[in-house]
């Protein structure tokens, strides 16, 4: 019955309100994605800087690719690709390409409604926009119930079975050892905080996608000759035009669009609540930046999962099996054995990253519905026992659930983002105002936006605006 309730949720309903909101979306805002593309790469090197006792946006950005980038990028991609054949690539890119506008829009929202805790840090999220832009009190409480429950427990249990199994098959490894081993090392980082937490996704992030990137390009690069000829199949077959794979085409479109969705988050209400942490100048470049991390989701990391599967000559139409059996071994098809214990590894590290970042998620909606100490403590007392406690059990009933939950946390996010979309695009176009004018980076003035319910702390009024003309004559005062 779970099954059955799943794939209508999330396999029909969900997919068509994230695909269609997501084209709404981009058509109302002219298609912010892509006026803004060439803009993300300067906005990305601008989050590089932080301020003195804040967390950067790009620890905002490495912590949401913590979770971004997981299982999804090397087993949801071979699912994908087993069920839907090269064309279900063609719709994980189309839904990345509306996906980045949705978030765009949920990213800037978390920023403009966020709220500074008290200790010189900030907290936001869907469950802050539902709050104090709709002043829907109880919505934004059901919400955070859904987080809370959704990332916070059940999918820590069913990440940790995934890694310390992973590394049962590929080291023989004690799952209950590793259980612990991995609860120690969570405990270590769970003690620091959220900036603790951000540290060691600081360090971790980029460290597992540079490494799985790097080897995937390898194995692209030794079938560089057969990229042009894989890429035109990609496009037939996603239109039923390949006579081996025409068969698959409506599975291509539905595994496609799925494990898209699941794979960059787009819509879903998880990654606004990472977004709204960082200290950032406009809520809108918060928005180009987690848009930036949708397109290097899918379309870097998915992109290089699938070529590495198609290219390796171990994928055949009609493969049976699951989807990182199918990786490792297109990838030990290329450089040997050692290609399935290195994509055991960089599972474990994607799994330990994505704990971190599901925890911070569950600890956020927790400090939305209460900031008893307390309470935060045996929150994450429970969060351990659950680490070693799903290392030993099969949780396939406890996985059907969380999809479950995961999709009413959707449709509540989708619900707040098409109620909020004005006040979205309000922000965007300020944004897009003062980049026309030449300032060098935005700046936002709550003054001009007095009739929303912001945290001044947060978002003080008339700020100091610096174009580049002024930052130009303060380098040259400086270099004199």
């Amino acid at each position: 019955m779970l099954e059955v309730l799943n794939d209508f949720l999330s396999g029909k309903l969900l997919i068509v309100l994230i695909v269609g909101l997501g084209s709404y979306f981009t058509i109302r805002s002219r298609f912010v994605q892509f006026r803004h593309f060439a803009h993300m790469f300067s906005v990305f090197k601008e989050s590089l800087r932080g301020q003195a006792g804040q967390l950067s946006s790009f620890q905002a950005l490495m912590l949401s690719l913590a979770g971004r980038v997981g299982a999804g990028n090397i087993a949801g991609v071979g699912i994908a690709v087993t069920l839907g054949g090269p064309g279900a690539v063609f719709w994980m890119w189309v839904t990345a390409l509306v996906g980045m506008s949705s978030s765009f829009f949920e990213c800037t929202l978390a920023q403009v409604y966020k709220r500074a805790d008290g200790d010189g840090l900030y907290r936001g999220g869907p469950a802050y926009y539902i709050q104090h832009g709709l002043k829907l009190k109880s919505m934004a409480i059901v919400f955070s119930i859904l987080l809370l429950v959704t990332y916070g427990f059940a999918f820590i249990g069913l990440q940790s079975y995934t890694v310390t199994h992973s590394l049962q098959n590929a080291f023989a490894f004690d799952p209950k050892h590793t259980g612990i081993v991995l609860a120690v090392l969570l405990a270590i980082t769970f003690i620091g905080g959220i900036k603790r937490i951000a540290a060691v996704s600081d360090l971790l992030v980029p460290i597992k996608t540079l490494a799985y990137i790097g080897v995937t390009l390898y194995v692209i690069g030794t079938q560089i000759e057969h990229v042009p000829a894989m890429l035109e199949t990609i496009f037939k077959s996603a239109f039923g035009l390949d006579p081996a794979f025409g068969g698959l085409l409506g599975s291509a479109i539905v595994m496609g669009v799925k494990r898209g969705v699941f794979a960059n988050e787009a819509g879903l209400g998880s990654a606004p609540n990472v977004a709204a942490v960082a200290a950032v100048k406009h809520p809108g470049a918060q928005g180009v930046v987690q848009a930036f991390s949708v397109f290097l989701d899918t379309f870097v990391i998915c992109t290089c999962t699938a070529l590495l599967i198609l290219l390796s000559g171990f994928y055949t139409p009609g493969f049976e099996g699951d989807g990182i059996v199918l990786t490792q071994n297109s990838l030990a098809a290329v450089v040997g054995d050692w290609g399935r214990v290195f994509v055991s590894v960089a599972l474990s590290l994607f799994v330990f990253t994505c704990i971190l970042y599901n925890y911070y998620l569950g600890e956020n909606s927790l400090q939305f519905l209460s900031r008893n100490r307390v309470v935060l403590m045996v929150f994450r007392g429970l969060v351990l026992a659950l680490v070693v406690w799903g290392s030993l059990q099969d949780l396939s009933t406890v996985f059907a659930f969380a999809d479950i939950t995961m999709t009413c946390l959707a449709f509540v996010n989708l619900i707040a983002l098409a109620l909020l979309f004005k006040v979205g695009l309000r922000v965007m176009r300020d944004y897009d105002e003062q980049r026309k004018a030449g300032v060098d980076q935005p700046v936002f003035d709550s003054a001009k936006f007095a009739d929303l319910d912001l945290d001044r702390n947060a978002w003080p009024a008339n700020p100091q605006v610096e174009t580049a003309t002024d930052k130009a004559v303060a380098q040259a005062q400086t270099q004199r």
